[in-house]
């Protein structure tokens, strides 16, 4: 039998046994679903419907951790620029003048009143 002759759950049975996942997928293994007559495609592997139904299953157990991986990234990306964005100070508009530390006010205060001539 050829390659082309060979059965699809025969041919993607065989991609899963050389862990060729991405050629399988790529043949239809999520696409699959057993049939009575695949446990006698090949003779000495009567466990090719579960060993294919396996093989979907651990792929998609893995899609699904990619994504939830990814929303969580996602979360965390939200959380620290909400964080980030609490802890930055407000931008200073054109009428508001930034505070001063108070003791920049300080020695603001004696550098204006010498100017003013006020202390000796």
């Amino acid at each position: 039998m050829s390659h082309t002759e060979t059965p699809l759950p025969a041919r993607l049975l065989m991609l899963v046994l050389d862990d060729d996942l991405d050629a399988a997928l790529a043949a239809g293994l999520m696409d699959y679903a057993p049939s009575p007559v695949d446990t006698h495609l090949l003779p000495d592997h009567p466990e090719l419907p579960a060993r294919l139904l396996q093989a979907q299953q651990q792929v998609q157990r893995a899609w699904d951790a990619r994504t939830r991986y990814r929303q969580r990234a996602q979360r965390l990306a939200r959380r620290a620029a909400e964080r980030d964005a609490r802890r930055a100070p407000p931008a200073p508009t054109p009428e508001q003048k930034p505070a001063l530390p108070p003791a920049a006010a300080a020695i603001l205060a004696r550098a204006k009143a010498k100017a003013a001539g006020k202390l000796p």
